[in-house]
Protein backbone atom coordinates (compact mmCIF):
# COMPACT_ATOMS: atom_id res chain seq x y z
CA UNK A 1 0.00 0.00 0.00
CA UNK A 2 2.79 2.31 0.90
CA UNK A 3 4.69 1.39 -2.27
CA UNK A 4 1.59 2.22 -4.39
CA UNK A 5 1.25 5.59 -2.75
CA UNK A 6 4.93 6.33 -3.30
CA UNK A 7 4.73 5.23 -6.97
CA UNK A 8 1.60 7.35 -7.55
CA UNK A 9 3.17 10.47 -6.01
CA UNK A 10 6.31 10.46 -8.24
CA UNK A 11 4.77 11.73 -11.52
CA UNK A 12 3.03 14.58 -9.67
CA UNK A 13 6.24 15.53 -7.94
CA UNK A 14 8.12 15.58 -11.23
CA UNK A 15 5.47 17.84 -12.78
CA UNK A 16 5.68 20.22 -9.84
CA UNK A 17 9.45 20.28 -10.13
CA UNK A 18 9.28 21.05 -13.87
CA UNK A 19 6.75 23.81 -13.18
CA UNK A 20 8.95 25.19 -10.43
CA UNK A 21 11.98 25.17 -12.72
CA UNK A 22 9.99 26.90 -15.51
CA UNK A 23 8.71 29.51 -13.03
CA UNK A 24 12.24 30.01 -11.72
CA UNK A 25 13.59 30.50 -15.26
CA UNK A 26 10.78 33.00 -15.96
CA UNK A 27 11.52 34.96 -12.80
CA UNK A 28 15.25 35.01 -13.62
CA UNK A 29 14.43 36.27 -17.12
CA UNK A 30 12.17 38.98 -15.75
CA UNK A 31 14.82 39.94 -13.21
CA UNK A 32 17.39 40.26 -15.99
CA UNK A 33 15.06 42.48 -18.04
CA UNK A 34 14.30 44.67 -15.04
CA UNK A 35 18.00 44.84 -14.19
CA UNK A 36 18.87 45.89 -17.74
CA UNK A 37 16.14 48.51 -17.63
CA UNK A 38 17.43 49.94 -14.36
CA UNK A 39 20.98 49.93 -15.69
CA UNK A 40 19.88 51.77 -18.83
CA UNK A 41 17.94 54.32 -16.76
CA UNK A 42 20.89 54.85 -14.45
CA UNK A 43 23.19 55.28 -17.44
CA UNK A 44 20.86 57.87 -18.97
CA UNK A 45 20.54 59.74 -15.67
CA UNK A 46 24.30 59.76 -15.18
CA UNK A 47 24.81 60.93 -18.76
CA UNK A 48 22.30 63.75 -18.25
CA UNK A 49 23.98 64.78 -15.02
CA UNK A 50 27.41 64.68 -16.63
CA UNK A 51 26.12 66.68 -19.57
CA UNK A 52 24.63 69.31 -17.26
CA UNK A 53 27.85 69.55 -15.29
CA UNK A 54 29.88 69.82 -18.47
CA UNK A 55 27.61 72.59 -19.76
CA UNK A 56 27.93 74.53 -16.51
CA UNK A 57 31.73 74.17 -16.56
CA UNK A 58 31.88 75.12 -20.24
CA UNK A 59 30.96 78.79 -19.56
CA UNK A 60 33.69 80.41 -17.46
CA UNK A 61 33.50 83.94 -16.10
CA UNK A 62 34.90 86.54 -18.49
CA UNK A 63 38.31 87.67 -17.29
CA UNK A 64 39.51 91.24 -17.67
CA UNK A 65 42.06 90.04 -20.22
CA UNK A 66 39.25 88.56 -22.35
CA UNK A 67 37.34 91.86 -22.51
CA UNK A 68 37.78 95.13 -24.37
CA UNK A 69 36.31 98.20 -22.68
CA UNK A 70 34.89 101.02 -24.79
CA UNK A 71 32.45 103.88 -24.43
CA UNK A 72 29.08 103.98 -26.08
CA UNK A 73 26.66 106.87 -26.00
CA UNK A 74 27.71 109.99 -24.10
CA UNK A 75 24.91 111.41 -21.96
CA UNK A 76 24.21 114.99 -20.94
CA UNK A 77 21.33 117.02 -19.60
CA UNK A 78 20.42 119.76 -17.21
CA UNK A 79 21.12 120.20 -13.52
CA UNK A 80 24.83 119.41 -14.05
CA UNK A 81 24.15 115.74 -14.84
CA UNK A 82 26.51 113.76 -17.05
CA UNK A 83 26.95 110.12 -17.93
CA UNK A 84 28.18 107.57 -20.39
CA UNK A 85 27.47 104.02 -21.54
CA UNK A 86 30.36 101.62 -20.98
CA UNK A 87 30.71 98.40 -22.95
CA UNK A 88 32.67 95.24 -22.24
CA UNK A 89 33.21 93.17 -25.38
CA UNK A 90 34.29 89.53 -25.29
CA UNK A 91 37.33 89.07 -27.53
CA UNK A 92 38.56 85.81 -25.98
CA UNK A 93 37.58 83.62 -28.92
CA UNK A 94 35.38 81.59 -26.54
CA UNK A 95 32.04 82.00 -24.79
CA UNK A 96 32.21 83.46 -21.29
CA UNK A 97 29.78 84.91 -18.74
CA UNK A 98 29.32 88.11 -16.73
CA UNK A 99 26.97 88.84 -13.84
CA UNK A 100 26.51 91.93 -11.73
CA UNK A 101 28.01 95.40 -11.58
CA UNK A 102 31.30 96.70 -12.93
CA UNK A 103 33.67 98.16 -10.38
CA UNK A 104 34.57 101.81 -11.01
CA UNK A 105 37.42 104.05 -9.92
CA UNK A 106 38.66 107.49 -10.90
CA UNK A 107 42.30 108.34 -11.64
CA UNK A 108 44.07 111.64 -12.17
CA UNK A 109 46.33 112.42 -15.13
CA UNK A 110 49.22 110.55 -13.45
CA UNK A 111 47.01 107.46 -13.02
CA UNK A 112 46.88 107.99 -9.29
CA UNK A 113 43.68 106.72 -7.74
CA UNK A 114 41.23 109.39 -6.63
CA UNK A 115 38.58 109.09 -3.94
CA UNK A 116 35.61 107.41 -5.62
CA UNK A 117 32.20 106.39 -4.25
CA UNK A 118 30.10 104.10 -6.45
CA UNK A 119 26.39 103.45 -5.98
CA UNK A 120 24.75 100.44 -7.65
CA UNK A 121 21.21 100.70 -9.03
CA UNK A 122 19.17 103.22 -11.01
CA UNK A 123 20.94 106.19 -12.55
CA UNK A 124 19.73 109.56 -13.80
CA UNK A 125 19.61 108.11 -17.32
CA UNK A 126 18.47 104.52 -16.97
CA UNK A 127 16.61 102.09 -14.74
CA UNK A 128 18.67 99.30 -13.27
CA UNK A 129 18.05 96.01 -15.16
CA UNK A 130 19.10 93.97 -12.09
CA UNK A 131 21.74 91.28 -11.81
CA UNK A 132 21.46 88.63 -14.51
CA UNK A 133 23.92 86.10 -15.83
CA UNK A 134 24.93 87.20 -19.33
CA UNK A 135 26.43 84.62 -21.67
CA UNK A 136 28.64 86.38 -24.18
CA UNK A 137 29.78 84.64 -27.32
CA UNK A 138 33.00 85.80 -28.91
CA UNK A 139 32.42 89.33 -30.19
CA UNK A 140 29.33 90.02 -28.07
CA UNK A 141 29.12 92.86 -25.54
CA UNK A 142 27.50 93.78 -22.26
CA UNK A 143 26.85 97.37 -21.21
CA UNK A 144 26.16 99.49 -18.16
CA UNK A 145 25.23 103.12 -17.65
CA UNK A 146 27.45 105.34 -15.49
CA UNK A 147 26.24 108.74 -14.24
CA UNK A 148 27.51 111.61 -12.09
CA UNK A 149 27.06 115.33 -11.52
CA UNK A 150 29.63 118.00 -12.29
CA UNK A 151 29.66 121.54 -11.02
CA UNK A 152 33.37 121.84 -11.74
CA UNK A 153 35.38 123.74 -9.15
CA UNK A 154 32.23 125.34 -7.80
CA UNK A 155 31.54 122.21 -5.75
CA UNK A 156 33.45 121.62 -2.56
CA UNK A 157 35.20 118.27 -2.81
CA UNK A 158 34.87 118.06 -6.60
CA UNK A 159 37.30 115.59 -8.17
CA UNK A 160 39.06 116.40 -11.43
CA UNK A 161 39.41 113.02 -13.12
CA UNK A 162 41.40 112.05 -16.17
CA UNK A 163 40.75 108.30 -16.37
CA UNK A 164 38.09 105.77 -15.37
CA UNK A 165 38.97 102.29 -14.09
CA UNK A 166 36.45 99.61 -15.07
CA UNK A 167 36.69 96.28 -13.24
CA UNK A 168 34.58 93.43 -14.64
CA UNK A 169 32.48 91.49 -12.08
CA UNK A 170 34.43 88.79 -10.21
CA UNK A 171 37.74 90.18 -11.51
CA UNK A 172 40.70 91.73 -9.70
CA UNK A 173 42.07 93.39 -12.86
CA UNK A 174 40.67 96.50 -14.49
CA UNK A 175 40.52 98.28 -17.84
CA UNK A 176 41.31 102.00 -18.07
CA UNK A 177 39.63 104.57 -20.33
CA UNK A 178 40.16 108.31 -20.59
CA UNK A 179 37.54 110.35 -18.70
CA UNK A 180 38.55 114.03 -18.46
CA UNK A 181 35.66 115.12 -16.24
CA UNK A 182 34.87 116.91 -13.01
CA UNK A 183 32.94 114.56 -10.72
CA UNK A 184 31.22 116.02 -7.68
CA UNK A 185 32.66 114.42 -4.54
CA UNK A 186 33.91 111.51 -6.70
CA UNK A 187 30.35 110.08 -6.64
CA UNK A 188 29.39 107.72 -9.47
CA UNK A 189 26.25 105.65 -9.97
CA UNK A 190 26.11 102.61 -12.24
CA UNK A 191 23.57 100.03 -13.41
CA UNK A 192 24.12 96.28 -13.55
CA UNK A 193 25.48 94.91 -16.80
CA UNK A 194 22.96 93.91 -19.47
CA UNK A 195 23.01 93.03 -23.16
CA UNK A 196 21.26 96.36 -23.81
CA UNK A 197 19.99 99.18 -21.60
CA UNK A 198 17.54 101.83 -22.77
CA UNK A 199 18.74 105.29 -21.81
CA UNK A 200 17.18 108.72 -21.66
CA UNK A 201 19.79 111.18 -23.01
Amino acid sequence: MNEHLNTTDQPGTAKHRRADRKLGRTMIGLGAVVGLGLAAWAGTANAATSSGTATAKATPTCSAAALKATYGQQLGGGMNHAGIVIRLRNLSGKTCALRGYPGLGLENSAHKKLTTHTTWGNTWYAHNPGKKTLTLKDGESAEAVVAWTHANTGTSGAVHAAFLEITPPASTQHKTLALPQWVDHGDLSVTALAKHITVTP
